[in-house]
């Protein structure tokens, strides 16, 4: 039995960097799900925390190509939590 795929009027992504042709490179988790979204959605907005020129990235670096992505937005003031260990002295 086969069924139906869903199909999203909207794909938002978010990639730590791509270029203005709309080229993502994702890291770590971000892999696991965003260039399937990013293929599935009719119009794909991709936010990047480093937007860089056409051609600075690798070819081989490239998870979604750019013929998917619509918009891309630079994010701004990214928060980069990290947990500490805290140990209690008794």
């Amino acid at each position: 039995m086969l069924e139906a795929p869903l199909h999203a009027d909207f794909a938002f992504v978010r990639a730590w960097k791509g270029d203005r042709d709309g080229n993502l490179v994702y890291r770590r988790t971000a892999r696991n799900f965003n260039p399937m979204m990013a293929t599935a959605g009719r119009v794909t907005i991709a936010e990047v925390e480093c937007l860089v020129e056409p051609g600075e990235i690798d070819p081989d670096h490239v998870v979604t190509p750019g013929i998917f992505v619509r918009h891309i937005l630079v994010g701004v003031k990214y928060e980069r939590r990290i947990e500490k260990r805290t140990i209690r002295t008794r």
